[in-house]
């Protein structure tokens, strides 16, 4: 089985997937506003929970970083944009096929 990582660009909104060093998803993602961005460094994934409810759509894959992670939403028009408090927003299908791919304890890399 693939051992995944991912790394998360915040110049371009953009969350990768990677196998080894070769990137084996991309998709956009929604992030922190200029008031409460999100922080960037090394993570991990401390938990998955399915159907989180409220603004967290389908799925959430939490952080290391207390109070943030990687999740779906209810407004998918927030996608591409600076729209969060800080957390990585993905379209509900995207983080579905994400949370399919990683698992608690991969690594997290989030670059300004």
């Amino acid at each position: 089985m693939p051992t995944y990582r991912i790394i998360v660009d915040l110049s371009d909104r953009k969350l990768h997937v990677l196998e080894g060093n070769r990137v084996y998803r991309t998709y956009p993602v929604g992030i922190g506003t200029m008031l409460t961005g999100t922080p960037s460094g090394e993570f991990t994934i401390i938990n998955k929970e399915p159907n989180p409810g409220g603004p967290f759509g389908a799925y959430w894959l939490g952080l290391s970083k207390p109070h943030y992670g990687i999740h779906g939403t209810n407004n998918p028009s927030s996608i591409g944009k600076l729209s969060s408090h800080g957390c990585i927003r993905m379209h509900n299908a995207d983080v579905i096929a994400l949370s399919r791919l990683v698992f608690v304890g991969d690594r997290v890399t989030i670059r300004p």
